[in-house]
């Protein structure tokens, strides 16, 4: 499971990137994607500061991405706010362990690699364009979908 400011993270940038014909204020991706307000500014900071939105301040101001959705992958959107913690070396110090990690350690950091390499591979375009039956990745607080 990844953590919560992850999938905030990715919520907002599939709701930027569905919605990228104008910018979105930071109310309007809160109420959008569910995200408690104060807990997504910060994350939206993040995003600016990785340089994967833009930030336009001002009463027509908003935030919108900062290049095509087929350029940014999951995995961007994910270290950028919650790394994934790959072991590079023995967690426990054992001294014995200083060259190559044991097999338990090897085989949990083998795991996060593939899961790193899972998200490289998925870009947010492909999650915006795929074709499904389900249009909306949440429903507003209105009970209708970001598609009404």
């Amino acid at each position: 499971m990844i953590p919560m400011t992850a999938e905030y993270a990715l919520r907002a940038i599939v709701w930027l990137a569905s919605h990228s014909e104008q910018t979105q204020t930071s109310e309007q991706i809160a109420t959008a994607t569910q995200v408690p307000p104060r807990y997504l500014y910060k994350v939206l900071q993040s995003l600016a500061q990785a340089e994967l939105i833009h930030s336009q301040p001002g009463p027509r101001g908003g935030y919108s991405l900062a290049r095509s959705a087929d350029q940014i992958c999951l995995l961007d959107v994910i270290n950028t706010v919650a790394p994934i913690a790959r072991i590079t070396s023995c967690p426990l110090s054992i001294k014995s362990h200083a060259t190559e990690l044991c097999p338990l350690h090897g085989e949990l950091d083998k795991a996060y690699r593939q899961i790193e390499n899972a998200f490289k591979k998925v870009t947010i375009a492909q999650l915006v364009n795929r074709p499904l039956s389900v249009t909306s990745f949440c429903e507003t607080t209105t009970g209708k979908t970001d598609e009404t």
